[in-house]
């Protein structure tokens, strides 16, 4: 399981992060793992305001071979 979590920035950009956390994690948690990824880089700052984050939840999905007939 994955979280997708958009912030906006102070150049206008929009930077999206993968954060790896389990289904039940608090969207808060997943929000500041992103923030302190971004905060660590070399990008201008980051918005530390929650409710400006776009933050999605995604399955892992794991591809399958076709079968040999």
């Amino acid at each position: 399981m994955f979280w997708l979590v958009t912030l906006p920035a102070a150049d206008g950009r929009e930077y999206v992060y993968r954060v790896y956390a389990p289904a039940e994690a608090l969207r808060a948690d997943v929000f500041w793992a992103a923030f302190h990824c971004h905060d660590e880089g070399p990008h201008p700052r980051a918005s530390d305001r929650f409710d400006a984050a776009v933050i999605r939840r995604h399955a892992l999905i794991e591809q399958r071979r076709p079968r040999a007939h």
